[in-house]
């Protein structure tokens, strides 16, 4: 065997082998031996991924976060320290299932430290959740949500720019990208550069 394409801290487990070329894992994160974790990843301190966990590349988790099984997360994510996701909506000690509720995280999403993420929900493209927030239903596109339950305060652009619209419910981000708003969702107007 040659030598590894990733950079796995001494004092860090990491019992899978599905771990993509630059990615870093850095002290006492464990890792088991079913999860798959793409490129130019960053695991940090006192991480746990566990069987059947799907991470996409460029994704940043920061210290403290376990992710448990069920959990897809797309490329690009930011994960900040101590998000706590769960997998059971009604958890009982010495209870065991064979399967697990899924949680998507899409592309580009951010996360805030101390957010709690319950199961079954998908967080959308781009969006950003506030630090300490409890996110308990899905998070549309591109929307900013904050609070215990979260709520939808506004929008963002994929840049992090905050967005804000016209009377034509239209608005152009300074980084050159345009958002057209619909009741309860936004879209992008050039497509080309949501890519």
């Amino acid at each position: 065997m040659g030598e590894r394409a990733y950079y796995i801290h001494p004092q860090a487990l990491v019992e899978s082998d599905q771990i993509g070329s630059d990615t870093q894992v850095w002290a006492f994160a464990h890792i088991l031996k079913g999860a798959y974790i793409g490129s130019h990843c960053n695991i940090g301190d006192h991480c746990y991924i566990e069987n059947g966990v799907k991470i996409g590349d460029e994704v940043v988790i920061k210290n403290g976060v376990s992710v448990w099984d069920g959990l897809t997360i797309e490329d690009l994510v930011f994960i900040g320290p101590n998000v706590s996701f769960t997998n059971d909506l009604f958890p009982r000690a010495k209870v065991y299932h064979d399967h697990y509720e899924s949680t998507l995280i899409r592309k580009g999403a951010s996360i805030g430290a101390n957010a709690t993420i319950l199961c079954g929900i998908t967080l959308g493209n781009w969006c950003l959740v506030g630090a300490g927030s409890v996110v308990t239903k899905d998070v549309p596109d591109f929307a900013v949500v904050y609070g215990s339950p979260a709520k939808l305060r506004g929008w963002v652009c994929k840049c992090g720019k905050m967005l804000m619209f016209n009377e034509d419910k239209k608005t152009k981000c300074e980084c050159g990208l345009e958002y057209f708003k619909s009741d309860s969702t936004i879209r992008i107007l050039n497509p080309d550069e949501f890519l």
